[in-house]
């Protein structure tokens, strides 16, 4: 086990739990906020903090240079002082200073294996630069929010990709690709100065891209084997439906910048289908980054079909105006994210050590 990474992942789990936390407030439960600026943190907790910290640390770890584990530092400092609202604009500053290393580490991939998956997630990592430097400046979460969601939808649409290059894809299933990414980008862009026209676009961008990957990622031929490739495969398709249903909502909703509609338009992405890909990669996260076995059980399934159900209820809650469907739908998923999180911690297994070899004991013995 990877004990040095430990306090990293645990610094991640304790944001995740800090934002789900200030999202159960923010909903109208009359829970204690633990801290009156906790319940505004929910955004730059769950974006900046808790998943700029893991991927930040992923990245860290396959670039290999002691450098780039700033950015998951810079991350998580940045997130506990927007969230403790101390420190002034620190904690935004740390946030997009970790942003920009990103932007870096993510260059120096690309310098290591020029393609274009590693050109998706350059620019991923360029608009939660963007984004969180727009919030540093002054504007308003919602304006930055397209910005901070692109980030995470082509960080995953590039791993997709990269996976998706076993299946030798056309070239105009590639150009489709690059078109719908571009309206993502442009999409998150435009927000930041017409954030009608620019949710408008990202909705197009986010349909296209759900499609695309219905259609071409390999996830629709693994859906047939079983055990963890069945389960995993499942749930990124459920997650790509998620992020084509934030498309066509945001395509044909008067979207706003508050209220029930911008409400389902975000928490269909950035639940259904980020938190999808999480469930369906920590499988894969927690052996690379601490050198541990999670060992797949038929029982995680709970938590998969727990979340699509809990957000459904939720999202249909904001669009019928069924205000207590919001709340339990927004409450059911927060208790969903600890099952999540009990199921992984109790597959986890240390690996066994290596036994020493003869030759190495005896040496030892000399010395």
């Amino acid at each position: 086990m990877k004990v040095a990474r430990v306090p990293w992942m645990a610094l991640a789990m304790v944001l995740l739990l800090a934002g789900l936390w200030a999202g159960v407030v923010r909903l109208g439960w009359a829970w204690s906020p633990l801290l009156p600026t906790l319940p505004m943190a929910h955004g730059p907790l769950m974006i900046g903090g808790f998943l700029g910290v893991l991927i930040g640390l992923e990245r860290a770890i396959g670039l290999g240079r002691r450098a780039a584990y700033f950015v998951p530092a810079a991350a998580g400092v940045g997130a506990v002082l927007a969230a403790s609202g101390s420190g002034g604009n620190i904690g935004p500053l740390l946030i997009t200073l970790a942003s920009a290393g990103l932007v870096m580490v993510m260059a120096a991939i690309w310098r290591l294996q020029p393609a274009l998956y590693t050109v998706v997630l350059v620019l991923g990592a360029m608009l939660w630069a963007v984004g969180n430097t727009a919030w540093l400046l002054g504007a308003t979460i919602p304006s930055v929010t397209m910005a901070w969601a692109g980030f995470l939808v082509l960080t995953i649409a590039a791993e997709r990709l990269e996976l998706s290059r076993l299946l030798r894809l056309s070239r105009w299933a590639v150009a489709l690709f690059v078109a719908v990414v571009t309206l993502v980008i442009t999409g998150a862009l435009v927000a930041l100065v017409h954030f009608e026209s620019g949710v408008r676009l990202t909705a197009l961008g986010w349909l296209g891209l759900g499609g695309w990957l219905l259609r071409f990622d390999i996830a629709s031929r693994r859906v047939r084997a079983g055990g963890q490739a069945r389960y995993m495969a499942f749930a990124l398709l459920v997650g790509y439906g998620w992020l084509a249903a934030g498309g066509v909502i945001g395509a044909l909703l008067p979207v706003g910048r508050a209220g029930p509609v911008y409400d389902a338009f975000l928490h269909t992405v950035l639940v259904g289908f980020v938190f999808s890909m999480i469930f369906a990669h920590i499988l894969i996260i927690l052996p690379a980054v601490l050198g541990v076995d999670v060992l797949f059980r038929p029982r995680f399934y709970a938590h998969l079909w727990l979340l699509q159900g809990a957000l459904a209820l939720r999202v249909a809650g904001d669009l019928g105006l069924w205000w207590p469907a919001r709340m339990w739908g927004g409450l059911l998923t927060a208790v969903v994210m600890v099952v999540f999180l009990v199921n992984t911690l109790s597959g986890v297994r240390l690996r066994p050590r290596l036994p020493v070899s003869a030759p190495v004991r005896a040496q030892s013995a000399g010395q």
